[in-house]
This record gives C-alpha cells, sequence and structure tokens, in this order.
C-alpha cells in the first residue's frame, strides 16, 4: 500500500495523517487496517517502534466517525489496556493526535496519581479510555466504572502485561466486557501463554505478523561483555568513555539497583537518573523530560518502568543485568534503533548470568558476539569525581513545610495507598503481592 488513501480511511483522518507528516502506512498498518475495518478480531505481531498504534487507533476512530453515539455514562466505547503509564499517556495522545479537530472525548486512567480526576472523567462518558489494568480494576471495584458500552477492546503489549503478573486483572475486566465487541491483540512476542489468552477473548481472529516472533531488531548491534560481578560498576563506566554513547539506556532488575547504579554513574561523572516504579509520576516525567532534551546523557530503568518509552536519538542500551525472562530483552534492545536509525546493545554478563544468557540466545536464535573481559583483563577502577558541595542555608525549612510548598500546594495523601491504606493492585504487583 503506497498510502494511506487506499485504505478507506475518513476524509478528517487522512487530514490528520497530512499535518503530522504521514504519507505512508508502515508494514503493520498496511496489513492490520483492512481488517480492522471490517469488524475482525485480530492479533498484530509487531514489536515497539513499528506504527502498530496507528494500526488500531485509525480503523477505530473511523468507526467512531461512521456510527455516530453518546459516549456511555460511565463507561467508554473504547477501551485500551497497557502495561505502564508512560506507554498509556502515549497512546492517549496518538488518540487526541489523529483525531483533531473531531468531537471524541479521550482519557488516561493509570495508577499513581489521585483518582479525582478520572472518576470524573469516566461520568462523563467517553469515546476512548486508555488504563493500565490495576487502576481500572480498582474503578470497577468501587462502583465509578463500567464496561457495559464497550464496543472496541484492544490489549496492547500483551506479552509485557503477562510478564507483569496483569493476567487476574485482564481477565476480571474481561468478564465485565459485552460479549458483542471487536478485539485486538498487538504483541512483539507470541508464546504459548498469549495464544491461550487470545483462545478465550477473541472470536476467529486474523492475524498479522509483521516480523518473525521474537525476532531482534536488525539494526542493532549486539555484544556481551564477560565480566566479575564485582567489577560490573567499574566495566560499566569504562564503557562511556566512549563518546560515541551520547544517549544511553541501563537496564537493571530491580529499582533499588537502578538507583545505585545512576549513583555510581553520577559519580564518576557521567550525568545519570533513574526511572523507577518507586518514583512519582512527576518525578518520572521530569527524568524522562531531562533525558530526552539531553539533560542527562544515561536513563537507568526497570523493564516496568522503561516499557513505552519512545525516544528517538538512543544510541546504546546496556543491560547492566540480564532479564530473568528472555522476551524483556527483545524488548529493552527495542529502545535503541528507531526511526530508521541503528544503534547497540551492550549487555554484562557474570558467571550466575550465563544460563539466563543462553536462554536470550535460543529465543532470538543468534550467537551473541562475545568479549572476555573478565580476571586480569577486567576494567580498571572507575574514577571519582569530586562534586562541590551544596551551600548550606543558614535556616532550613522544615521537612513537612519545604513539602507543602512544592508546586504551590499541599501534597495529596500517598498515590500507593487507596481508600483505606490499601495499596492499589498494581502496587501490589510491583512488590510482588
Amino acid at each position: 500500500m503506497d498510502n494511506f488513501i487506499g485504505l478507506g480511511l475518513a476524509a478528517p483522518l487522512l487530514s490528520s495523517l497530512a499535518k503530522m507528516g504521514y504519507a505512508k502506512p508502515t508494514p503493520i498498518q498496511a496489513r492490520a487496517i483492512p481488517p480492522l475495518l471490517q469488524g475482525c478480531d485480530l492479533i498484530g505481531i509487531a514489536q515497539t517502534g513499528t506504527g502498530k498504534t496507528a494500526a488500531f487507533a485509525l480503523p477505530i476512530l473511523n468507526r467512531l466517525l461512521s456510527h455516530p453515539r453518546p459516549a456511555p455514562k460511565g463507561s467508554a466505547r473504547v477501551l485500551v489496556l497497557s502495561p505502564t503509564r508512560e506507554l498509556a499517556s502515549q497512546i492517549a495522545d496518538s488518540f487526541r493526535d489523529l483525531s483533531q479537530g473531531l468531537p471524541f472525548s479521550i482519557a488516561v486512567v493509570f495508577g499513581g496519581v489521585p483518582h479525582g480526576a478520572q472518576i470524573k472523567a469516566l461520568a462523563r462518558g467517553l469515546d476512548v479510555l486508555v488504563a493500565t489494568p490495576g487502576r481500572l480494576v480498582d474503578h470497577l471495584d468501587a462502583g465509578v466504572a463500567n464496561l457495559k458500552g464497550v464496543e472496541y477492546f484492544v490489549l496492547d503489549e500483551v506479552d509485557r502485561m503477562l510478564d507483569l503478573g496483569f493476567i487476574k486483572p485482564i481477565r476480571r475486566i474481561a468478564r465485565d466486557l459485552p460479549a458483542k465487541r471487536q478485539n485486538l491483540f498487538f504483541s512483539a512476542t507470541m508464546p504459548g501463554d498469549i495464544r491461550r489468552l487470545a483462545g478465550e477473548l477473541l472470536r476467529d481472529p486474523v492475524e498479522v505478523a509483521v516480523t518473525p516472533p521474537a525476532k531482534t531488531v536488525d539494526r542493532v548491534t549486539q555484544r556481551v561483555i564477560l565480566v566479575d560481578e564485582p567489577k560490573k560498576r567499574d566495566m560499566l563506566v569504562e564503557l562511556f568513555n566512549d563518546a560515541a554513547m551520547s544517549r544511553a539506556i541501563v537496564f537493571t532488575r530491580t529499582k533499588r539497583g537502578a538507583d545505585r547504579v545512576a549513583k555510581a554513574l553520577d559519580e564518576a561523572g557521567v550525568d545519570a537518573l533513574a526511572i523507577h516504579g518507586n518514583k512519582s509520576q512527576g518525578q518520572r516525567e521530569r527524568a524522562l523530560a531531562a533525558f530526552r532534551g539531553g539533560a542527562a546523557r544515561v536513563l537507568v530503568a526497570t523493564d516496568i518502568a522503561a516499557r513505552g518509552i519512545d525516544i528517538d536519538g538512543v544510541t546504546h542500551v546496556v543491560n547492566f543485568e540480564l532479564p530473568e525472562v528472555a522476551e524483556a530483552y527483545v524488548h529493552r534492545i527495542g529502545r535503541t534503533a528507531r526511526a530508521g536509525r541503528g544503534g547497540a546493545a551492550i549487555s554484562l554478563c557474570a558467571a550466575t548470568d550465563r544460563d539466563l544468557l543462553r536462554n536470550i540466545e535460543r529465543l532470538t536464535r543468534l550467537a551473541i558476539a562475545t568479549v572476555d573481559r573478565r580476571g586480569v583483563k577486567g576494567p580498571a577502577p572507575a574514577p571519582v569525581v569530586r562534586k562541590a558541595a551544596a551551600p548550606v542555608h543558614p535556616q532550613r525549612v522544615p521537612q513537612r513545610d519545604a513539602r507543602a510548598f512544592d508546586n504551590g500546594r499541599r501534597p495529596a495523601r500517598p498515590h500507593s495507598q487507596g481508600r483505606g491504606g490499601f495499596r492499589s493492585f498494581e502496587t501490589r504487583v510491583a512488590h510482588g503481592r
């Protein structure tokens, strides 16, 4: 398909695409949009960065235009589930960009922020609701949301949602959906558990795969550095002696590990910020903005926090720790080599990580090039850059008062707690509960 006109999309959507500078559909868009316009259920297998959000947003918006009706109170005509806050926000923004000038109500619902504005948006009724599973279950259980009006149900990044333990809330949500609806599954990989879930929720789906399952990004140069565990931080700092590593994402397995690695890099003179589930939404957004704007050279992230990050110009991905789930490796290295550029993925592998490396090579069907930096070939100790001490103020504002003046208002109750002090589902999942 040479252009969007041939897909049969409505004129307002073609106008929005033209304003956004999009003339030719990507492979996933060209293959997914026609069956979706015909009302078919669909399984789309495509990695992030391939244009899959528009692949489902465009036909859905087209159907909303051709079948206008009031948004259902307390519900939505379209429900899109996403694994993380960042990806949910980006999906909602894509719907808004593609429907600019059209009278559609679009809202995003996720944890880490107060419930009030979300409850009001749901009460008014929505055309498109993008949500993370845990917070949506909170609203359903509280009786402030229902799914009676849903006509289109989209599960995006299904493999990642299952990795994060969201299978139970997904099934809980599915129980409340009307029997008559159109279902869309999108995933970068398609292991057996996802096929079983698709068998439960989809009816005679069309399957569209623009890359083989688990195929890694072709433009990413991958290598493994064998290194002794105690020398990993020194090795990481040495890597950043290469000026070509101008914008890098470093992955760790844990939130505490992300903080430690960011601190170690910062102490060695490499500007780094950490992003993970214990950071507030404001902290995460500020870190992303600093990284996107070049104020920080490195973003140190956990898998859940980095999911949905779509930043052009990431030159390198470094696996400080290999993921325990091999599919996560595919997602991690997909943060680089975007928008037609090349990129590099470097994995630090200690003796205890060798089984994880074998699982990754088995999944990707690749023998990744290896460099041995163990023992006497190991890196030199990382330098410590002395920074000027922060100025000491004669009068220190008490901690409570300092928080009260943050953004000119007293802070709300911690977001990790719901009514009665109980943690939301998403927080419980993040803590393994």
